[in-house]
């Protein structure tokens, strides 16, 4: 192995540069950010050259934030454009084994760090551009021929930004018409697990990469040429609710590659054993119990959903592998082009009652045209009194459900009146219901002795409208 001014490791995948341990920040949500594969001819690449566009390390201030793009030209008998996303996807582990230099997220959304430490050991980004390559063409063996573009000038990273975005849109247009029924496999992919140890990710023709690197197509070919890697192929098996996205073979992966934690995944539920979440995704959907609503906020949106909460808070709440009740994440836009899968799902478009209004106008063309102007934004609702107001004003379909739920509330209360000293309202709750254990298998205690049964609400949020007090009737 060649010599670095760095350790190189797998044992620093995972590892964290604090601000007050960086030298310097590349791209991040403070600026811009890219990452690109592009497969080229080999006659094309000069092998293991580094070409640095913009200031290079020696010559930036230390504290500062700069624009970053990095794009890699690869080549080799077997590479076709099909791998594009799937090497790219490893840019992300591959940094990561480099001592001092923090990698996130993926495509134009990518953060950096470099260590003080790090940044010490050299002055210029063309080691780490090297060490890089290295690792891409020891552990991707078809990769015969790369070259890598640092790009850090501002106007070149806008302009590699635009093309960039167009070559995603093209990727992502292929899984447009294809769904989850047309399929028996499904893909899976661990890349995450360094940061999120129990996360599992499944790749379907609907529901793409939660990173936004990995659809259908491409977790095809990673399995085809690299079938120990970390993308593999996931057979659907039995198909045990179409509506949420229940499949057999989803289920027994989940338990295995969540040690146990997880022995159900549906992929298209909010409120039934939910997709798990690494972090890196852009589209966070959560559940809105006031107006029995959904809205889903992007990572670009800096302002407060209706409930209060910004991205960067629900997406603390959805993230690090868990399976939150309530909460979705997805990677982007993509996600609402899956029509027959969107339009069951927990109540489909009829359900969805906020969305930023940057949001709203990228995914304009997938909302049906009757709820379209019954959905609100930032510009319409800004907290959730002002939201049940416009939803009322546009006869959402939710609205129709609310009378429903007040004339079950009226009547539960009726009854605790006359059955109990304190009657709470009840928590307007998903259509799927909160199940409760059964009370006959619970072991009765004995008399005169302290006990009982103690149940603990883990992420429940719960709303008492009024609590009443009354005689008990013997």
């Amino acid at each position: 192995m060649a010599e670095f001014p760095f350790e190189i490791s797998p044992m620093f995948e995972g590892e964290r540069v604090r601000k007050d341990g960086m030298f310097v920040e590349l791209g991040g949500p403070k600026s811009m950010g890219l990452e690109l594969v592009r497969a080229k001819d080999m006659d094309e690449i000069e092998d293991d050259k580094v070409t640095i566009v913009g200031p290079d390390l020696k010559e930036m201030e230390e504290g500062k934030t700069y624009p970053w793009a990095m794009i890699f030209h690869i080549g080799g008998e077997l590479v076709e454009p099909d791998l594009e996303s799937v090497v790219e996807r490893r840019v992300h582990d591959f940094v990561n084994y480099c001592q001092g230099i923090m990698h996130l997220n993926q495509r134009y959304d990518v953060w950096m760090r470099m260590s003080k430490d790090t940044a010490a050991k050299m002055d210029s980004f063309e080691p780490f551009g090297k060490a890089v390559m290295m690792l891409f063409k020891t552990e991707l063996p078809f990769i015969e021929k790369m070259q890598v573009t640092f790009y850090t000038d501002e106007a070149e990273v806008e302009k590699q930004m635009v093309e960039a975005k167009e070559i995603f849109k093209a990727r992502d247009a292929r899984t447009k018409d294809l769904h989850d029924e047309d399929v028996d496999v499904f893909y899976g992919c661990t890349l995450c697990q360094a940061f999120a140890p129990t996360n599992v990710c499944v790749v379907s023709p609907d529901r793409i990469s939660l990173c936004g690197a990995i659809n259908w197509f491409d977790g095809r070919a990673a399995a085809k040429v690299d079938p120990e890697g970390p993308q593999f192929a996931i057979e659907k098996g039995e198909v045990l609710d179409d509506n949420t996205g229940e499949y057999s073979g989803v289920n027994e992966i989940a338990k295995k590659l969540s040690s146990g934690e997880f022995d159900k995944i549906k992929l298209h539920s909010f409120f039934d054993s939910p997709h798990t979440s690494c972090g890196c995704f852009k589209v966070v959907g959560f559940y809105i119990p006031e107006v029995d609503g959904i809205g889903w906020v992007n990572r670009e949106y800096q302002g407060m959903a209706p409930n209060g909460l910004g991205f960067s808070t629900m997406a603390g709440q959805t993230g690090g592998r868990k399976q939150i009740v309530g909460f979705s994440s997805v990677l982007g836009v993509n996600y609402f082009y899956s029509t027959p899968s969107s339009s069951r799902r927990d109540g489909g478009w009829n359900r969805v009652v906020w969305l930023p209004a940057m949001l709203k106008e990228k995914i304009a063309e997938t909302i049906p045209e009757d709820i379209k102007d019954k959905i609100a934004t930032e510009n319409d609702a800004t907290d959730i009194e002002s939201l049940k107001t416009f939803l009322q004003e546009k006869n959402h379909p939710v609205v129709a459900n609310w009378a429903a739920a007040e004339e079950e509330e009226e009547e539960e209360e009726e009854e605790e009146e006359e059955e109990t000293a304190v009657a709470a309202a009840p928590m307007m709750m998903p259509a799927a219901g909160f199940q409760m254990p059964a009370m006959a298998s619970m072991p009765m205690m004995p008399a005169g002795k302290a006990g009982g049964i103690k149940i603990t609400f883990k992420n429940a949020k719960i709303s008492i409208d009024k609590m009443i007090v009354s005689e008990k009737k013997e």
